[in-house]
């Protein structure tokens, strides 16, 4: 197989060869049921209650407070299902226009079945406005549920100043930190936050696997109801290698989130900065600073995202163009419609994400590769490098 370049780590990331280690012994050896009387089995649940503890100092949690599920949309799902059932007398939520659709398509199913909806707007930075937030607030507010960082963008919400807004109106906050944990620093001892979901897959272990974190004496009846596993709250027998693979995933990330803020950010910045130097009618997408340090968003305007990728992909480098959740769709991001921007540079957005796997000679190869095919598209684009794309009327 010839060299491939991967920049596409908020879509799924490499297991790290340490992870896969930790858990082969449990899909071999050590295969009993963590709940069994037996010590076969016990010494499994030793095992479970080991990676809890690995995944709650990630998090700066009790290991109490962490819940195993089977992915980020389950433990969203968890959280907002299982809080809406245990405050049955409020009917209102409070999200975001550019949720992940873990929540987002959640939220509108639910708007579906008499839930009233409140999705605040983000500026052309992606940022949101906490007035505005304040403003949403109703009697019947049941759930305030925001995401700690952008997917496409890696835009950073204010997290804890949302969770000190809810905390003054008693209603509890969910959020989604797939993408933010592992990557920046996370504190729940000090932020006030009932719920948070979070995937393996998106830090260097399996896919399969998830976590909810749920605050100490918050309210919250299971949505996957079955057996005693967790505590009660999420029924169904432990998946024992991934759990394993998830603790082993997060102590490593926890010895790595300085590389992440330092190294793979400035392998990030001279991607982003090379790109926009090298290629006219192009623009980042998402605030400069207050972003995580993997994540780019670059529009180039007048030509196809999809062309991108797929001229891309010859090369060997795997970029996207936004959610792999959504990734079928041929309509501009949502996200970048909700901040705003442009028809004609929406439909050329490129999200690259790295990882601590990548390399200087990963950067130097997409900055050798790209300019050439964004100006080899546009010299046989039918629109050139005018602004008379069509545009939908519903844009």
């Amino acid at each position: 197989m010839s060299r491939v370049v991967y920049v596409d780590n908020n879509a799924t990331t490499r297991v790290a060869p340490e992870v896969i280690e930790a858990m082969m012994p449990y899909l071999t050896e050590y295969y009993g049921n963590p709940s069994s009387m037996h010590s076969f089995g016990g010494q499994v649940g030793d095992a479970v209650e080991k990676a809890r503890e690995q995944v709650a100092s990630l998090l700066g949690a009790q290991p109490t407070e962490i819940v195993f599920t089977s992915c980020g949309s389950e433990s969203d799902n968890t959280a907002i299902r299982g809080s809406l059932l245990a405050n049955k007398d409020k009917r209102h939520i409070i999200t975001t226009h550019v949720e992940h659709p873990a929540v987002r398509s959640l939220c509108h199913s639910l708007g579906k079945q008499g839930y009233s909806v409140t999705e605040l707007s983000v500026d052309s930075e992606g940022q949101l406005d906490l007035e505005e937030l304040r403003q949403s607030i109703r009697t019947g507010t049941a759930l305030i549920s925001v995401m700690y960082a952008n997917n496409e963008t890696g835009v950073i919400f204010p997290v804890e100043e949302i969770g000190l807004i809810a905390k003054e109106y008693s209603i509890p906050f969910h959020c989604d930190a797939v993408q933010a944990v592992g990557k920046i620093p996370i504190d729940l001892m000090q932020l006030p936050i009932d719920f948070l979901a979070i995937s393996g897959h998106k830090l260097h272990a399996p896919k399969g696997i998830g976590v909810l974190y749920i605050r100490r004496g918050s309210r919250l009846l299971p949505w996957l109801v079955g057996g005693h596993q967790e505590r009660g709250r999420r029924g169904g027998t432990e998946a024992v290698p991934n759990i394993v693979a998830f603790g082993k995933a997060c102590e490593l990330a926890q010895q790595h989130i300085e590389e992440e803020n330092i190294r793979v950010k400035a392998m990030r910045d001279r991607l982003e900065k090379g790109l926009l130097e090298s290629t006219p009618d192009s623009r980042r997408n998402g605030i400069a600073e207050n972003r995580l340090p993997n994540t780019s968003n670059i529009s180039f305007e007048y030509i196809e995202g999809e062309a991108i990728l797929l001229l891309l992909n010859e090369k060997g480098i795997c970029a996207s163009s936004g959610s792999a959740c959504t990734s079928g769709s041929l309509e501009p991001s949502h996200v970048l419609r909700a901040m705003g921007v442009p028809y004609t540079a929406a439909h050329g957005s490129i999200r690259f994400s790295l990882s601590r796997y990548n390399t200087d000679e990963d950067i130097d190869c997409i900055l050798k590769e790209l300019p050439p095919i964004i100006n080899r598209l546009r010299e046989i684009s039918p629109f050139g490098r005018t602004s008379q794309v069509p545009t939908p009327a519903s844009y």
